[in-house]
């Protein structure tokens, strides 16, 4: 269902006298404003690579969203999916994924959608004191514009006890089975809408983390010096043992409107003045059960590293309308999602995105072998697509934490190199010579992250290259 449609000045004028006109307030006014929504969800789109298989009914249901006018508790406001899914304590893993033996909060049939209600960590952790009403109270927020949701994750959940410096962060929600998925098959994860639940984020650096963290035995990382450490070495009080003491740098991020409605991100420029930057919401983290396990807290479930079967994957170009493609290795896939995203820059060398609930619809579709529903490379490793381009993936150690991890840039691009050749030759039948010149003088490689132990690049293959072709 969608929202109707509201004058400017009135959403303004409820916002504030709903949150006040100062500080984090202020920001908040544009977000509902109406208008907004063709800047940042536009109708979900078929892919190139084949037809859903969805039902008759859910293939007409693809929803075309106007930004949510209120904060999106849970099943509050609009929600496009048939099914609808909350981040409730016990629909959740907090730090680790699912393994291949979880049991299901959620089934589903192929083809059709699930709106799934996506919690941001940030304001949940232990070095921000575990207490997002507090956290950010701090920030402006009142106290009923903090997601309920949230507060619950925060309070009550003890699936697992909690070890910040061992867990990963996420609030993982899921898994979700999916009829007929069997392992050998593809899911094929066609984002159809996000609408941010609430107007701010946080973008986060913790010490020992990031492009620029100290090593272990606290020396500097090759190629800079202890100077250029981020965050500054003189500030890392890891030794305290408690993670409010620890040093960490967390910047609230309120969102406002710029010229002609598009939603903004908003920091500091030093003691006056500010930044602004696009918001381009995704989901950080979309996965299958890829590892077997025998606690739910196995070094080998950590939601940090992304693995063959997707999870922590962080490819900022993976927003509304494009379709993410994972191989399969448990019976009914056992899809799960996390880590939201309201805008991201290749690399997301600080640690963290400017991290932001959001409320996801997903068309959840199992492609067998043979039928020609998902690229081939699909079947043995993540691929993406878009409207405009596809995606091949590479990560520098596909197995997560089972066997230790490598983060090597090198192996991740050659990785995504060899995985945009079997595209280009096996799927659009070009010679695999000619390929390899082609990626050189067209394609675009760029790193998806550097934060997450396991690296990644990520090779763009623009679909416009290919319009004098049978497969444009």
């Amino acid at each position: 269902m969608n929202t109707p449609s509201m004058d400017p000045a009135d959403a303004r004028e409820m916002l504030v006298s709903r949150f006040g006109r100062r500080g984090f307030l202020r920001a908040a006014t544009a977000v509902t404003m109406a208008g907004t929504a063709a800047a940042l969800v536009t109708p979900g789109q078929a892919q190139a690579a084949g037809p859903a298989k969805a039902p008759r009914a859910e293939r007409a249901k693809a929803p075309t969203a106007a930004f949510p006018k209120e904060i999106l508790q849970p099943g509050k406001g609009p929600v496009h999916g048939r099914h609808y899914l909350s981040s409730l304590p016990e629909q959740v893993l907090w730090g680790y994924v699912p393994s291949r033996a979880d049991e299901p909060v959620l089934r589903m049939r192929s083809g059709e959608t699930v709106t799934v209600d996506t919690i941001s960590h940030e304001g949940l952790l232990e070095d921000q004191g575990r207490d997002p009403v507090t956290y950010f109270k701090s920030h402006g927020v009142p106290a009923d514009q903090v997601l309920k949701d949230a507060i619950a994750v925060a309070r009550h959940y003890t699936r697992t006890t909690r070890n910040f410096d061992v867990d990963g962060p996420h609030v993982v929600t899921g898994p979700i089975h999916v009829e007929g998925a069997q392992p050998g098959d593809v899911l094929k994860i066609e984002i159809l809408s996000l609408l941010p639940r609430v107007p701010y984020g946080v973008v986060s650096s913790r010490h020992g983390t990031g492009a620029l963290a100290r090593q272990a035995g606290g020396s500097a990382p090759a190629g800079i010096t202890l100077d250029e450490v981020m965050p500054p070495v003189s500030t890392d009080r890891r030794s305290t043992g408690d993670p409010v003491h620890y040093g960490n740098v967390s910047v609230f991020t309120p969102v406002r409107s710029g010229r002609a409605g598009v939603l903004k991100g908003v920091v500091p420029l030093g003691s006056s003045g500010e930044v602004a930057f696009p918001l381009k919401p995704h989901m950080g983290m979309m996965g299958v059960a890829f590892a077997s396990a025998s606690s739910l807290t196995s070094p080998a479930l950590n939601s940090i590293p992304p693995t063959l079967g997707g999870g922590n994957i962080d490819i900022s170009r993976l927003r509304q309308g494009a379709t993410l493609y994972l191989p399969v290795f448990a019976e009914g896939a056992l899809f799960y999602t996390g880590d939201p995203h309201m805008a991201m820059g290749n690399g997301e060398v600080a640690l963290t995105a400017m991290e932001g609930s959001l409320r996801t619809t997903f068309r959840l579709t199992v492609c067998k072998r043979g039928t020609g529903d998902a690229p081939s490379v699909a079947f043995h490793y993540p691929f993406a697509e878009t409207p405009d381009s596809w995606i091949a993936v590479g990560l520098s150690d596909p197995n997560g934490s089972q066997n230790g991890q490598i983060n090597d840039l090198n192996i991740a691009m050659r990785r995504a190199v060899v995985n945009a050749l079997d595209f280009l030759q096996h799927d659009l039948g070009m010679d695999r010579a000619v390929a390899y010149a082609y990626l050189s003088a067209a394609a675009d490689f760029e790193v998806s992250q550097v934060v997450d132990h396991t690296v990644g690049v990520h090779g763009v293959i623009e679909k416009a290259h290919f319009a004098n072709g049978h497969h444009a």
